[in-house]
């Protein structure tokens, strides 16, 4: 998916960095975990314990000197992730609501709870 400068500016996510997410499709299904990163430009997400690869390094490389085969968390697609309230525990969407001087917070759409 590429996009440019612009469309990339414009694009505003519902996930945050540090947000409790569920994969909700894929193999990964299911499974909840903490947001490590945000790839805007990929609209992906790292999580903390989900969808993991292996990668064989050759010796010298900076976290296995020796070499061998390193496990490590991979992006997964941000359409494929619903946030998990903190209050009522469920994935559930978002809504954007209007505090004070028109700053935009996150609201949970099941129980009200202000998310930010």
């Amino acid at each position: 998916m590429k996009l440019s400068a612009e469309q990339n500016k414009q694009m505003r996510f519902h996930i945050k960095k540090g947000d409790n997410v569920m994969v909700i499709s894929g193999d990964e299904s299911g499974k909840t975990g903490k947001v490590l990163t945000v790839n805007k430009k990929k609209a992906a997400v790292t999580i903390e314990k989900v969808n993991f690869i292996k990668r064989h390094v050759r010796p010298g490389h900076p976290t296995a000197p020796q070499g061998g085969i390193i496990e490590r968390e991979a992006p997964v697609k941000i359409s494929k992730l619903m946030l998990v309230c903190p209050r009522c525990s469920r994935p559930t969407r978002i809504k954007n609501d209007r505090a004070g001087k028109g700053k935009s917070v996150r609201v949970c759409a099941k129980c009200g709870e202000q998310i930010d």
